[in-house]
């Protein structure tokens, strides 16, 4: 297996001039910059940074298939079992800016008691290098294994928040990962890494106009995660707390590609969605302690795509972008945060963090979306205003999205190269 590189390229969005930076700043409670990686269970609100704007938006996704060759590292012993290891180094990659955040994904095959190690590093400009940071130690399943984030690692002046890698700004960085597996045991596989970086304004400017999906609406199916509440506290406890599975549930559904009967057999029967319990089990981060980390719920759903699917998360430009996905047939789930009275029509008056799915949009542009925390399936269908619910995404969580798609929905030609 050889390393190919297939995408790098960023995009400048209009420069925010001061006086619409010291006004969007003046109203923001919490700045994208200081956002931590998952704003989709409760508590997690971004925080406050330094007010002054960055002067452009970038963003850089890079795409790794087929990463390797792998060489041979440390036999290491963990969880009571000894593993055989095997890492992958991907050269230095420079963005063209200085980054301030990291958000790495992954698709990946972990048979029996093997897992999957992620870790990064970054570079100045003058040279200097921090250490490696571990993002990351996967398994598809928890019957060994328990997946967690790495834990803050504050050393160098980088830190891990959940899933985003923060940095008071690099010029280039490295990913490698490591798989393991007990001697005699199926190793895992890895086809696809993916590395976004990014460095962002801090408010959302100017609404986008509508664009190509106006008057598209795609067939997801409507799940509710407050039907849930209370389910499994071992998992997060359903209810608010599943957004991010309940969504990723969502599209999946969309695809047909929700799991077999037999891989929820556990849930007692009569179980309303069955499915998006298994989705929570499979997504929960036993560091943060919750099934919002981004990277484990596209992780996740790549399992279940098959040939040619792909599932990563990515910064979009603006609902422009979500557009162009919807045009494909691909519904984006999306990270937004909100205080009262800033999304009218929600079925909640605010949350420090929540993801939802976007299904369509109207003739005149606003946002048909599947949200999740309705009381019932028969509620998860809303429409939001373009302006708010763009605003309420772009500041809080930089217009970060999970994009999963099967094999029959190709990616589209992204004009800002995020994806």
């Amino acid at each position: 297996m050889t390393y190919r590189e297939v995408v790098r390229r960023s995009f400048p969005v209009p420069v925010v001039s001061l006086a619409l930076a010291a006004c969007l700043l003046a109203g923001l409670a919490a700045l994208v910059l200081g956002a931590t990686g998952d704003p989709a269970e409760p508590g997690r609100r971004p925080e406050a940074v330094a007010a002054a704007a960055v002067s452009d938006r970038r963003v850089d996704l890079e795409r790794f298939t087929a990463p390797g060759p792998w060489k041979p590292s440390a036999t290491r012993s963990r969880y009571g079992r000894t593993y055989l290891s095997a890492r992958w180094t991907s050269p230095w990659v420079s963005p063209g800016f200085d980054y301030t955040e990291l958000v790495a994904s992954w698709s990946a095959r972990t048979p029996g008691s093997s897992w999957v190690e992620v870790e990064v590093r970054g570079r100045a400009a003058n040279g200097t290098r921090t250490s490696w940071d571990r993002l990351a130690r996967w398994a598809a399943t928890d019957k060994v294994v328990q997946r967690r984030s790495g834990g803050s690692q504050p050393d160098d002046g980088t830190r891990v928040a959940t899933d985003t890698w923060k940095t008071a700004g690099l010029a280039s960085y490295r990913v490698r990962v490591t798989v393991h597996r007990e001697a005699g045991r199926k190793s895992p596989r890895v086809d696809l890494a993916t590395v976004m970086t990014s460095r962002l304004p801090a408010g959302a400017g100017p609404v986008s106009a509508p664009g190509v999906a106006r008057g598209v609406e795609l067939a997801v199916p409507r799940f509710s995660q407050m039907i849930h509440t209370g389910h499994y506290p071992q998992w997060g406890g359903g209810g608010e707390a599943w957004c991010s599975p309940t969504s990723t549930s969502m599209v999946l559904g969309l695809y047909g590609r929700l799991p077999a009967p037999g891989s929820y057999a556990w849930v007692p029967a009569g179980h309303p969605d069955p499915w998006v319990d298994a989705a929570a089990r499979s997504t929960y981060d036993h560091a943060y302690e919750g099934t919002g980390n981004w990277p484990f719920n596209t992780a996740y759903a790549a399992r279940r795509l098959g040939p040619g699917g792909e599932a990563f998360v990515t910064r979009l430009r603006d609902l422009t972008d979500a557009e162009l996905l919807v045009r494909a047939g691909i519904a984006p789930v999306i990270s937004i945060a909100f205080g009262r009275g800033e999304l009218g029509g929600a079925p909640i008056s605010a949350s420090n963090g929540h993801l939802l799915v976007v299904v369509g949009f109207t003739a005149s542009g606003d946002v048909v979306v599947n949200d999740p925390a309705a009381a019932s399936a028969d509620g998860v269908r809303r429409t939001y205003a373009r302006a708010q619910l763009e605003k309420v995404w772009l500041q809080a969580s930089g217009g970060t999205a999970y994009v999963i798609h099967d094999a029959a929905h190709p990616l589209p030609a992204a004009p800002g190269g995020n994806w």
